[in-house]
């Protein structure tokens, strides 16, 4: 599903975030990138699909190139990939179900899009993404209105709604308590097992990694230094990921 070669990302001045990441991901997996602040994970996640450009390398999704593509290339790739940022971003003002209605943007046209007219298929699509998220009594309310947990449940209906094929998650639980974390974590897996979707998760929690995850990917430095199950997490495994920082 995703192929990665030689990604590399340096920030001015001379700031090496990434280097060298090799990564074949297989779809229907559910990848944990863990690592200590600074270790690049929010980085490769956002070369994924662009959202930082990278240095070098090659990133490629189910066959289709991601770096060097054209924009419109690039927009058409984009369609497949759901995004859930560790701060929600959802539109505070809007309703939850204009909110999750964002995740279609590029299935319609670009006037419709403008002015708020969503087919009624998309319509039904939202409704039925928040209910997969316990939320569809909420439809009508504010984003603003929502508690940290119910708006993250409203960033992850959102990014079903482009009915993707991969969802790039940067920490989505950073912000919330232990019970939060494990409702989210839980929704994300039942995601996985049940549309075999294929997960990339970015989390600073190793307990939390190691519980969900069916494969961890391990950065120091912008370097990968392990790739592998959750069983193969020994304690010096966790020495070398972490160098005794806090995890």
């Amino acid at each position: 599903m995703i192929r990665i070669r030689g990604l590399r990302k340096v920030f001015p001045p001379d700031k090496l975030a990434l280097a060298g990441v090799d990564l074949d991901i297989a779809a229907g997996e559910f990848v944990m990138i863990i690592g200590q602040s600074g270790a690049g994970k929010t980085t490769l996640l956002r070369c994924l699909n662009r959202l930082v450009e990278p240095t070098a390398g090659d990133v490629m999704l189910n066959g289709s190139q991601v770096t060097g593509a054209s924009p419109e290339a690039l927009r058409s790739v984009r369609r497949q990939i759901g995004v859930i940022f560790q701060q929600f971003n959802l539109v505070r003002r809007a309703s939850v179900l204009e909110n999750v209605l964002a995740g279609r943007l590029g299935h319609v046209p670009g006037f419709s899009s403008l002015v708020g007219r969503f087919p009624g298929r998309d319509r039904a699509l939202a409704l039925d993404c928040l209910r997969q998220v316990g939320l569809e009594e909420f439809a009508s309310r504010r984003a603003d209105t929502l508690s940290g947990g119910e708006q993250q449940r409203v960033a992850i209906a959102r990014a079903l709604a482009q009915e993707p094929k991969v969802i790039l998650a940067d920490e989505p639980t950073a912000s919330l308590d232990p019970k939060l974390t494990e409702s989210i974590m839980g929704i994300l897996q039942r995601i996985n097992v049940e549309r075999r979707l294929t997960l990339v998760v970015s989390q600073h929690m190793l307990e939390t990694a190691l519980t969900y995850g069916t494969r961890i990917v391990g950065l120091r430095e912008g370097r990968v230094v392990f790739d592998g199950p959750p069983g193969g997490i020994t304690p010096d495994i966790v020495e070398q990921i972490y160098e005794g920082g806090v995890r």
